[in-house]
């Protein structure tokens, strides 16, 4: 069609018949025996089982003088990322390349992808994703529309472009969450904490997504102890297909559902011993430790020193005065509670050697080239792809700050296959990490080889230059340093280069990190129920993180604003609900409700600084933080508020229905 308008009254004069097959949309229910197949090679409509374990939960289990059982509902939630999906193709019958731009977080799987299913050459395919309007894990797959946009514009000749409305990206883009668990946590009456186990459904949707496995598994049973010491561990999740939409990375993707098990547990074991759920907490926090610390689930945290995040988090939300202020408040019948969520998180996802053992059979390294010109202007080519993180910022910002020129002189292309020759993409909190950690690689490369061309230049040993705030010299002999412009333009024109240094100043570098980064802190807020609607309303919210070395204030602040919006939207109003017969009843922003700048509150936010060992710029992820920590700190708070009520334990979204009725005992 020449335009939308006329493609959707074409679509309206198509007639199609089906027959209404049975469905299933819990994954719990759809093992049942009798219950609709949706793959003959999944029976039961099970994908997989994978499971966890450390230590012996057996004997924990039966040494135990405090065992807390929940089962504990993760809802399904839909990313809502401001801009939609939207592809655009056009191909060159000259020189037969095809060009897609796309809103992606992974333009160069997604060339790969095409490339593999239409066999159409590899150098002749240029995927562009420019600035991508927020992405929060449902813009890493790869979707149908992308190879059917690419193969109808090479077959007509023309471009063509597809763009989803609202209504088809909640019905079809990925959703995230969507786990039903059993879980069990034992400890002793002073407070230890000495196993916790469970067994989870993941509800996958109708196919796998590219990366669905992962999610259930990796990113969350492998984090199940977050920042506790907790010796035995057992957790087995079993992937389930539904008549749903396919399930993916939504921001957080894994540890957020992880984070919400263990902090509602902690919780509900503080009050089954009758202790402040602060010290429970800090009472089991795993030791300072600076390289390398061991878990129960078989992974190695990079560093941690978890209490002063505790301590300064308990310090800004007042929380020694707090209860004086909880019975005042309810003497007026206003129902207040306090939360905390300490968590910790599995970031920076780049070990291949890790991807590979779990079975995906993909490269998760980074690439960057900093390319610097004849003036001194320097372009950072990075594989990461900015979907509102402020990429160009920050890798501006390191690469001028490493190699002492000013911020304007530095530019930052991503998001081009052709211009970036590879890269793998944004996700799991890596770019710093992992991008960030190529970008300094390269920038070493390019210091080193200009101090060859200072040392040529100055008629001296390279070893006796230094390099220092954007100029090279001497040891000792600063007056007579050249200019970091000096010695890029000598790098292209300087006669008499030393044998087997070759003109020009550029370098290329790819990092694969040796372990993950794990990032950490504690989130603490306070909520008022109303007592008569059931609404909850977050008053105050403190966020201490400890993101290792941190190159951008701003932007990271920025980063735990968005993410925690998002997880006080899973913890008080958001839930994707299908009907019995699969229809999506949460179709559009009238049905699915998500939060507003009234409904936020102030979010303070500090930091510890705890470097990582796992990368050269000691930097740990900071993008899911908010997330992660937010929904199991606001439901704590609503469970506190409550607590007059005998309530023990609510299920997100604690809509005000659901709250009033447990205010009513019904």
């Amino acid at each position: 069609a020449k335009d939308a308008i006329v493609a959707e009254d074409a679509v309206a004069l198509v007639d199609v018949d089906y027959e209404e097959l049975p469905v299933v949309v819990n994954a719990e229910l759809a093992m049942q025996s009798g219950q609709p197949q949706l793959h003959e090679i999944a029976p039961n409509n099970k994908c997989f089982e994978w499971e966890v374990a450390g230590g012996d939960v057996v004997q924990a289990a039966a040494e135990a003088e405090v065992t807390i059982k929940q089962r504990i509902v993760n809802q399904r939630l839909i990313p809502n990322s401001m801009e939609g999906r939207a592809t655009i193709g056009d191909f060159n019958p000259g020189t037969n390349q095809v060009t897609l731009w796309t809103s992606s977080q992974i333009p160069h799987l997604v060339k790969l992808l095409i490339a593999l299913v239409t066999g159409h050459p590899e150098h002749l395919i240029r995927v562009i994703t420019p600035d991508v309007g927020g992405g929060f894990g449902c813009k890493i797959s790869m979707y149908a529309e992308e190879l059917i946009t690419f193969a109808i514009a090479k077959d007509l000749g023309r471009p063509v472009k597809w763009t989803e409305e609202r209504q088809e990206n909640y019905m079809a883009t990925t959703h995230g969450r969507d786990h039903i668990g059993d879980f069990q946590l034992t400890g002793k009456r002073d407070g230890t904490i000495t196993s916790i186990q469970g067994d989870v459904y993941a509800n996958l949707g109708a196919y796998l997504s590219t990366f669905a496995p992962a999610i259930p598994t990796l990113l969350f049973g492998l984090v199940l102890s977050g920042p506790y010491d907790i010796p035995n561990i057992r957790c087995k999740v079993t992937g389930v297909f539904t008549n749903t939409t396919s399930v993916e990375a939504y921001r957080g993707a894994g540890r957020p559902e992880a984070t919400f098990v263990l902090e509602r547990l902690v919780d509900m074991f503080a009050k089954e011993i009758g202790m402040d759920p602060a010290e429970v907490r800090r009472k089991n926090l795993i030791p300072p430790f600076e390289d390398g610390h061991d878990v129960a689930t078989g992974v190695t945290y990079d560093s941690g020193n978890y209490e002063p995040a505790l301590d300064r988090a308990l310090e800004m939300i007042g929380y020694k005065d707090f209860r004086q202020e909880q019975e005042q408040a309810r003497q007026q019948g206003r129902y207040l509670g306090i939360g905390l969520s300490t968590y910790i998180e599995i970031s920076g996802l780049a070990p291949s050697s890790v991807a590979y053992a779990i079975g995906a059979r993909a490269g998760t390294w980074e690439s960057a080239t900093v390319r610097v010109y004849h003036t001194g202007k320097v372009t950072v080519f990075s594989g990461a792809t900015s979907s509102g993180q402020g990429h160009q910022t920050a890798f501006a910002q390191l690469a001028a700050a490493e190699l002492g020129i000013p911020f304007e002189d530095v530019d930052v292309i991503q998001g081009d296959t052709d211009k970036v020759q590879q890269g793998v993409g944004t996700f799991g909190s890596r770019s710093a990490a992992v991008g960030g950690s190529a970008i300094h690689m390269s920038v070493q490369k390019i210091k080193d080889k200009a101090k060859k061309i200072a040392a040529h230049m100055l008629e001296a040993s390279p070893d006796d230059i230094v390099y220092e705030d954007g100029k090279l010299f001497v040891a000792g002999a600063p007056a007579e340093a050249k200019t970091f412009q000096e010695v890029a333009l000598a790098a292209y024109w300087f006669e008499g280069f030393p044998e087997g240094l070759e003109p020009g100043l550029e370098a290329t570098s790819v990092f694969d990190a040796k372990n993950f980064t794990w990032p950490f802190g504690t989130h603490v807020c306070v909520v008022e129920v109303d007592g008569q609607t059931g609404e909850a309303k977050v008053l105050r919210y403190v966020a201490v993180d400890d993101f290792g070395n941190v190159i951008n204030p701003m932007i990271v602040d920025g980063m735990i604003h968005g993410g925690v919006a998002q997880g006080i939207g899973q913890a008080l109003m958001e839930e994707a609900i299908y009907s019995d017969d699969g229809q999506l009843l949460t179709g559009s922003m009238l049905d699915y409700a998500i939060p507003k700048a009234e409904d936020l509150p102030f979010i303070q936010t500090d930091r510890t600084v705890t470097p990582s060992p796992a990368n050269p710029l000691g930097v740990k992820g900071a993008g899911e933080a908010g997330t992660i920590a937010a929904s199991p700190a606001v439901m704590n708070a609503v469970v506190d508020a409550l607590s007059p009520f005998g309530v023990t334990h609510v299920d997100m979204p604690a809509k005000p229905e659901k709250l009033w009725k447990l205010m009513q005992g019904a």
